[in-house]
């Protein structure tokens, strides 16, 4: 299968996409004049359509091909991204949906900033963003590599390139209102798309799930319906991942900076529970996916593609519909890369350039009518100019990461999340104790615990540095974890609560007193 050229039909469905795409961001080219209609599409997005944007940001190649290979591959063992991911969208949808569109204006910082010192709370969420967002970006490029090599036979480098130079058109000249349009369109496809490849796998075995599931029995074994009996530290792994999946997706700043472009907080409540819905019914379409590649394809065939299990979608695709089904299906998968790289570089930009740039370099305070002097009139330029940089360190970084599955990778990304933002948003919007040093100290020091014990995990050490395992197992019990979060985000939350408790801010406490005002209108 692997290097298949696809065919023409196959070829129209790539080509189509790209060029109602590229319309799409000249429309919107012409539409972002202002930083308001750049960063947040002027706030003028409907519930719905942002509900299918979000669930379009969330909906990304870990949900479509990774979670997918992980259930065709451990079977049972690889649903706990599903529910992972999956229950944290109401929380999202009854803690932070309304405060986010309250507080908020462009960014994360926004909200945590509110009642706090600015300055350092931009620095801060500044920093600890990064990573989050190199981690996801790099997750969507090497799916996006692994699925051209399928389709093309191209190397890895040029594929995982050619997807950050289109990612950076949209970024580029469209801005949010074309981000949030192609994420609306990628959604309706990966929906749709799903919905078929799901009925034509039901009536292989005459809309019967059970015989599926025995079919999949039948190839890989009874193991596979049931979690596998894990060592001790494979179980404190588990649940360390479950948290990073449950509490990541409250600190994803792609993710929660969709509730600024809706027009209030009624809107923001109901574009979370329209998203919660959708990425439901998707999860429901994973499961059948992944244990139809068991059945259908088998362990082995599915890992003789490699990515780890990230090709076993489309390989069904093309088993079950033929060609012209495999680049529908292929399409979609590209289109939902595009979509996802597109809106986490832009909300990497706009951190850098409202937070950053307009917030601590230059003069928040600054009231120039030239817009070439006035930072926020420059706040799109510099945007841009960060979206390059972006771009061109995750394409480096994806080209260590080839081979490893997408969910996985998430997960990692969910992990510092979890570490970082999450912690601190909750207190911020909970704990009227909190103060900025407190803030600060706890989303540094959750961000940097979980990225240096990924670093030193067996995740890097072994699987992309390639040293032996006996070395990696030989470290302290908690950094040979493969997902730190069950000792990262306590770690967040105890270094903030000491450092508010130790340095009280009488006047910040006085601002929770105001923020809940707000919050109560």
């Amino acid at each position: 299968m692997n290097g298949q050229l696809l065919s023409p039909l196959s070829l129209a469905f790539f080509l189509a996409f790209l060029l109602v795409t590229a319309g799409i961001t000249w429309f919107a080219a012409r539409k972002s004049r202002s930083a308001s209609e750049f960063f947040n599409a002027g706030g003028r997005v409907g519930p719905l359509q942002n509900g299918l944007a979000m669930s379009g940001e969330y909906l990304s190649a870990a949900a479509l091909l990774g979670m997918t290979g992980a259930i065709s591959l451990k079977g049972f063992d690889g649903i706990v991204y599903s529910i992972g991911v999956f229950a944290g969208w109401p929380l999202i949808l009854f803690l932070v949906s309304e405060p986010m569109k309250r507080l908020g204006k462009f960014t994360l910082a926004d909200v945590i900033a509110w009642r706090l010192d600015r300055k350092p709370i931009r620095i801060a969420v500044a920093l600890a963003s990064l990573p989050i967002v190199l981690f996801y970006l790099i997750t969507q490029l090497v799916a996006a590599g692994g699925l051209v090599k399928l389709m093309f036979g191209l190397s890895y480098f040029p594929a995982v390139s050619l997807v950050g130079v289109i990612m950076l058109c949209y970024v580029f000249f469209g801005g949010m209102l074309a981000t949030t349009w192609v994420q609306i369109i990628k959604a309706a496809l990966l929906f749709s798309g799903s919905a078929l490849l799901v009925l034509l796998l039901l009536a292989h075995f005459g809309f019967s799930p059970a015989a599926l599931f025995t079919q999949a029995v039948s190839r890989a074994g009874p193991a596979i319906t049931g979690p596998t009996l894990l060592p001790t530290l494979a179980r404190w792994d588990t649940i360390s991942l479950a948290i990073a999946l449950v509490f990541g997706a409250l600190g994803m700043p792609q993710i929660l900076t969709r509730f600024l472009t809706v027009a209030n907080a009624r809107d923001a409540r109901r574009s979370a529970f329209y998203a919660t819905g959708l990425v439901g019914v998707f999860h429901v379409f994973v499961l059948l996916l992944g244990f139809g590649a068991l059945a259908l394809i088998g362990h082995d065939d599915i890992l003789k593609t490699g990515g780890a299990g990230n090709m076993a979608v489309p390989l069904m695709a093309r088993l079950l519909g033929g060609d012209a089904f495999f680049g529908f299906i292929c399409a979609v998968s590209f289109a939902t890369m595009l979509a996802v790289v597109a809106g986490l570089t832009l909300s990497a930009a706009t951190t850098f350039a409202h937070d950053i740039w307009a917030g601590v370099i230059k003069s928040p305070s600054a009231t120039s009518t030239d817009a070439d002097r006035d930072p926020h009139a420059q706040q799109p330029r510099v945007a841009r100019t960060a979206a390059v940089a972006i771009a061109i360190a995750s394409v480096l970084l994806a080209l260590r990461f080839e081979g490893q599955n997408v969910a996985f990778m998430v997960g990692l990304s969910y992990s510092i999340a979890a570490s970082a933002n999450f912690p601190v948003l909750m207190l911020a919007l909970f704990w009227k104790r909190l103060t900025t040093s407190g803030a600060v100290a706890g989303m540094l020091s959750g961000a940097t615990a979980a990225v240096v014990m990924i670093v030193l995990s067996p995740t890097i050490q072994v699987e992309v540095l390639h040293k032996a395992l006996a070395d990696v197992e030989n470290q302290w019990w908690f950094v040979s974890l493969r997902n730190p979060s069950i000792v990262s985000v306590p770690f967040a939350f105890f270094i903030s609560w000491a450092v508010s408790v130790m340095r009280p801010q009488t006047v910040e406490q006085q601002g929770f007193e105001r923020m809940q005002r707000v919050l109560d209108l």
